[in-house]
């Protein structure tokens, strides 16, 4: 008999006892974790969770029920439930519910346990659980059946209720800082807010093609017109594009803004929120990620674009006007950058591909990049001093990038400028230049003040924080190729 015959069996004698297999509540006075901090001989106590283990000896039964942040022994003797412990041996099956009320009491070998004065069957499991709790080991369905890595992963139960307490921390940094948080459309009429390629989709009711956004930018921009000093999202994005260990096609950002602050002063803001989450998260600022250990609280070197690529590429990204010369510099130095279509690429996302792959992974320490080139920066405010250049940042650790930010480009002459000179780059191939949004830039001609904002990838800060080989390993339910079925 198939272990799916044997519970269905479980699942037939429960109905010949008149149990109720899929009952509607059941009524806690503890969580878990909670249950196993309580003093000895605490009466009342009625907690619930997953059956993970049963070990029968005799007339007397240990079990421990589970749940996503704690674990609890039970104990049930044949004297003290009578013909309710033989009910439980013949129905209950590792992986199904049960509610067990109770006083607690500390075992021989230290265990804080619930003494079972009677229990309830609260939910059959249908199918077996990962074999002996060793958990899954095939990657893929750990990522298709997440709910199974949860039950039977204390590793993975640590990685969520950490992703979970992160969000948490920062909101409460952001509003202890005066930030407003809101939330903005995700479908949109243009695919704006970052350089990347969009999904698209069709509007029926409308006939109209729509964009999943790629960042809340220009709308939260917007916000910063009708009046929000303070602002920030917790957004879902999406960018249509190739998969890798560290890039998701849907993923979490956070972005920020701030009316009259400059690139400098989020700076200081975001190293400040980094190492507040960073001491709440851990405990301390030294987080050892793989064989390096950061000290969080250390210093913060700032590097340009320009230098940075001088010394790992040998390249002045300065002398070079147009992307075929700096193409063409690049092949000098027997560099191979990765992209389909690279001759189509503009002089700035050149520049970006170049920086990936010779000078981002050398970048362990907490580092702020910054003078981008203009052509990479499309809604950055141009430097004051260098017009080829902007006010942005962006915050680099372990080789990855954390955070992107910069003094806003507020200026809407400007901008419909900028935004014409990436609708040409599009028109010529570029899939991730920015289309023109007229409709944002009459929200900025009804004027803006000075404004910073910043965009902070989660998924990326988990990976990098918590050492996970592949970003998917920090999302709940990655996005998968369809099963046939």
């Amino acid at each position: 008999m198939g272990q799916q015959e044997y519970r269905l069996d479980k699942l037939q004698a429960l109905k010949e006892l008149g149990i109720k297999a899929f009952p509607e509540r059941y009524e806690t006075t503890h969580l878990l974790k909670e249950a196993g901090e309580l003093p000895d001989e605490t009466t009342g106590v009625k907690v619930a969770g997953r059956v993970v283990s049963v070990r029968k000896m005799g007339k007397l039964t240990f079990a421990h029920l589970q749940d996503i942040e704690g674990r609890v022994q039970v104990s049930l003797k044949k004297d003290a439930i009578g013909e309710n412990y033989d009910i439980f041996h013949k129905v209950v099956d590792i992986g199904d519910f049960i509610g067990v009320a109770g006083h607690t009491f500390t075992t021989k070998t230290g265990e804080k346990t619930v003494m079972a004065e009677e229990w309830t069957f609260l939910g059959k499991s249908l199918r077996e659980l990962p074999e002996k709790w060793h958990g899954l080991k095939d990657v893929e369905l750990i990522y298709r059946q997440r709910y199974l890595d949860l039950i039977s992963s204390p590793e993975s139960r640590r990685v969520f209720l950490m992703r979970s307490k992160l969000l948490r921390v920062i909101r409460n940094f952001l509003e202890g800082q005066g930030f407003l948080e809101v939330e903005t459309q995700i479908l949109t009429n243009k695919a704006s807010g970052a350089l990347a390629s969009p999904f698209i989709t069709h509007y029926n009711a409308l006939d109209i093609n729509v964009y999943l956004r790629i960042a809340p930018e220009t709308y939260l921009k917007r916000l910063v017109v009708g009046g929000f000093t303070h602002v920030f999202e917790v957004a879902r994005c999406f960018r249509n594009e190739g998969i890798s260990p560290s890039h998701l096609q849907d993923f979490t950002m956070i972005e920020g803004y701030s009316a009259y602050f400059n690139y400098q002063d989020n700076m200081k803001l975001l190293r400040e929120m980094i190492i507040h989450v960073i001491k709440e998260l851990f405990g301390t600022t030294l987080v050892k990620i793989g064989e390096q250990e950061i000290d969080f609280a250390g210093e913060w070197p700032v590097v340009t674009f320009r230098d940075l690529l001088l010394r790992d590429a040998g390249i002045d990204i300065d002398l070079h006007e147009s992307a075929g010369e700096l193409f063409k510099a690049i092949c000098e130095k027997e560099i191979k950058i990765e992209h389909e279509d690279v001759k189509k690429l503009g002089k700035g996302n050149l520049i970006d591909l170049l920086y990936k792959k010779v000078s981002r992974p050398k970048l362990i320490c907490p580092t702020f990049l910054t003078a981008h080139p203009i052509e990479l920066s499309p809604l950055a405010r141009q430097n004051d001093d260098n017009p080829n250049i902007t006010d942005r940042f962006q915050l680099i650790v372990n080789g990855a990038e954390i955070i992107n930010a910069y003094s806003e480009l507020v200026d809407p002459i400007e901008q419909r400028s900028r935004l014409e000179n990436q609708s040409k780059l599009k028109m010529q191939g570029d899939a991730e230049a920015m289309p023109m949004d007229n409709d944002y830039l009459k929200a900025m001609e009804y004027g803006m003040p000075p404004i910073s904002g910043w965009g902070m990838g989660v998924d990326r800060l988990m990976q990098v924080l918590l050492d996970l080989d592949n970003i998917r390993d920090s999302v709940l339910f990655p996005t998968m190729r369809p099963l046939e079925e």
